[in-house]
């Protein structure tokens, strides 16, 4: 009898590859989101997408349910890819799925989540990261408007970095309102080229990685077109990751923000300990299932093809690419890549992904918020007490 793993979030592309991965590795794969999750749905790779509360607004409804799927499908694994990984591990929900769980607990996962944190645990075994500091006030953050052209700040609890503020002026700085239940930070701006990892570790051990960079990304800075580094800097960044997952005991899948100097030194920006989109680059032949499932280190040789979201690149890409006079690199990147989302005998998700933005834009149009914060607005965490 096949195993069978719940992935969860399963509004991500990174779901989608993850589900197929494991299909290659011969597993049974069930997906499972709050949203109707289209472009999975649609997909031939889960055996079946199931559905579950919200888990920010209805958190013990939310329990109740993951806990019935994982017993009435017989799951042997959990692996979430979104911010649901928050309320999974919390401690009434990690203590009923306990070793079925692919995350760390919650403890790890907001030292990682909170970007101060991260900085400071970073800072303290030795992994290069910039300068770092808090701001909880008004009056801290006075104290850097001398000077605010030499910093980046940004939420401790953020994602797609909409709130972030790079180098900004007198007049940006004061549409800045920190507080106790909204903390910020300084972190001294690093000048250079900005890259990602993702990686996956069992048991503090890395057992998969990839490294990328990209010229494609949203203002927020989210890629969406996914290129391997293949140099000395692959084998920097693999090296720090590995580190990182022994130093903070990482059970579970996290990724980088990276930013190389001119000096050609990495500095770790913030981490995300969940799946991003450097999944893309590793999944296929069924490699990343045993990592997860039984620590299996998957082949260590970088992967060579770009690879890219392709609703992303038609819709953000090519009106970019015709705006700034890169239709050839446009072009060049399809070509030499491969989509993501839309795969030989599974193109329908290609169409779902498509609806499925269309709804979350609607529904930041209803909240009046971004569409990005419109994807997370259902299951995004705080740093607020979890049950």
């Amino acid at each position: 009898m096949s195993r069978r793993v719940l992935i969860t979030g399963a509004r991500a592309a990174a779901a989608l590859d993850l589900a197929r991965d494991f299909a290659a590795a011969g597993w049974e794969a069930h997906l499972a989101d709050c949203v109707p999750a289209r472009m999975a749905s649609w997909s031939r790779a889960p055996a079946r997408v199931h559905r579950y509360p919200a888990p920010r607004y209805q958190s013990a409804a939310f329990r109740e349910r993951i806990v019935e799927l994982v017993e009435t499908l017989g799951i042997d694994l959990v692996v979430p890819t979104c911010e649901e990984v928050f309320h999974l591990a919390a401690p009434a929900v990690q203590g009923l799925l306990e070793a079925r769980l692919f995350a760390s607990p919650l403890s790890t996962l907001r030292r990682l989540h909170d970007k101060l944190a991260f900085a400071r645990h970073c800072a303290a075994f030795g992994l290069p990261v910039p300068v770092s500091r808090p701001i909880d006030s008004a009056r801290e953050l006075a104290g850097f408007a001398a000077t605010s052209r030499d910093w980046v700040f940004k939420p401790r609890f953020g994602r797609f970095g909409d709130s972030t503020r790079v180098a900004p002026g007198p007049e940006e700085l004061i549409a800045i309102t920190p507080g106790p239940d909204a903390p910020w930070m300084a972190q001294q701006r690093i000048i250079g080229e900005e890259t990602c990892f993702y990686a996956v570790a069992h048991r503090g051990e890395l057992v998969a990685f990839a490294a990328y960079g990209s010229e494609w990304r949203l203002q927020g800075g989210a890629s969406y077109a996914f290129d391997p580094l293949t140099s000395q800097r692959e084998r920097r960044l693999r090296d720090i990751a590995a580190r990182l997952a022994r130093s903070a005991e990482i059970h579970g899948q996290f990724a980088c923000d990276v930013m190389f100097d001119t000096a050609g030194s990495p500095f770790l920006l913030e981490c995300n300990p969940r799946a991003t989109s450097g999944v893309h680059l590793l999944v296929g032949a069924g490699h990343l299932a045993p990592a997860m499932a039984d620590g299996v280190p998957a082949p260590g040789a970088p992967p060579s093809a770009a690879c890219y979201l392709g609703p992303a690149m038609l819709l953000l890409g090519l009106p970019r690419a015709l705006r700034d006079a890169k239709a050839r690199q446009w072009w060049r990147c399809l070509a030499s890549g491969h989509d993501a989302i839309s795969r030989p005998g599974d193109r329908r998700p290609f169409l779902g992904a498509l609806v499925d933005a269309a709804a979350f834009t609607l529904a930041g149009f209803k909240r009046s918020i971004s569409t990005n914060a419109a994807t997370t607005h259902d299951l995004e965490w705080n740093g607020e007490e979890l049950p």
